[in-house]
């Protein structure tokens, strides 16, 4: 399986109001390092999983949605949690969505999201599309 991956920062505000999270139940900042990997069993015949620049703009567009956004009050997200897990597949599901649109995402595999809250902890998410 080939693989590229594509990096980006975001941030947000949002409140995760049950008990399980102790003081992160209050509106609190988070930034993220967003990583979004495509694969591929084979590459194209240029001989790339993708276009890095035409998925940098994908990512880049579906995270244009939540940057500097108080989830609590995305209609996306208005009685759901948006925990870390959640907005991986979130973000998972909304690039899918942009990429199969295209011929560019037609042979893709699937694709991994991963945030990363801080260098020690982080959660994912990986999206197998169908075979074709």
């Amino acid at each position: 399986m080939f693989s590229l991956t594509v990096r980006r920062n975001f941030m947000i505000a949002h409140s995760l109001p049950r008990e399980a999270f102790g003081p992160a139940q209050g509106l609190h900042g988070a930034t993220f390092v967003t990583e979004v990997t495509f694969r591929r069993r084979e590459l194209n015949d240029d001989a790339i999983v993708l276009d890095i620049g035409a998925a940098g703009d994908v990512v880049d567009k579906v995270l244009e949605g939540l940057n500097y956004k108080n989830l609590d009050e995305h209609p996306d997200f208005v009685g759901k949690l948006s925990t870390t897990e959640a907005l991986a597949r979130y973000i998972a599901d909304a690039v899918a969505a942009q990429i199969r649109v295209g011929n560019d995402g037609r042979e893709l595999a699937g694709l991994d999201v991963t945030l990363r809250e801080t260098p020690d902890a982080w959660a994912g998410f990986s999206l197998d599309f169908d075979a074709r």
